[in-house]
């Protein structure tokens, strides 16, 4: 069963519920140029909307440091036994960026879904041309899987590749 109500601290960041008052926040990070360039080409009110959306299937948390909020991270699962696993998605303000923010809030995520959630996989989806996400990502303790060809609609309305990674429980950093 997911636990909504979950906050998480890691060493920079506190992960807590994602909240309707958070609106204009997340508005404003999802319209930084550093942030549209990877998240979704259909523009900041869509994702906004869809965030807030509260979907079963993904678990959505503010980011904060130091109170400010600094962006998203979500989770979802497939609970299906033969393939249980959990995926992270993740974005911060360019604020944020560079200063060890994603490193800790993947970590203290993953930390979450391994330990408390009791996965033994953990996987992310960065584009492929992304070199700060997939830097991060590997920080923590993420592997390139593979590419996965044309995976997503990017802002110039072509599709571009992914990278999968995964990491396994032990291999957490």
């Amino acid at each position: 069963m997911i636990d909504p109500d979950v906050t998480l601290d890691g060493e920079i960041v506190r992960i807590r519920p994602l909240q309707a008052s958070d609106r204009e926040a997340l508005i404003e990070v999802l319209s930084d140029p550093t942030v549209a360039e990877w998240w979704d080409s259909r523009g900041p009110q869509v994702s906004t909307d869809e965030l807030l959306a509260n979907d079963p299937d993904v678990v959505v948390f503010g980011v904060e440091v130091d109170g400010e909020f600094a962006g998203s991270i979500q989770y979802h699962e497939e609970l299906e036994p033969d393939y249980r696993h959990a995926g992270i998605d993740i974005f911060l303000h360019s604020r944020f960026q560079g200063r060890g923010v994603g490193t800790d809030a993947v970590r203290t995520m993953a930390r979450y879904l391994l330990d408390v959630r009791g996965h033994h996989r953990l996987t992310i989806d960065p584009a492929a041309a992304n070199a700060r996400a997939i830097h991060t990502y590997a920080n923590v303790g993420f592997r390139p899987v593979g590419v996965m060809r044309r995976y997503e609609r990017g802002q110039d309305g072509t599709f571009h590749d992914g990278l999968l990674m995964d990491m396994l429980a032990g291999e957490l950093r």
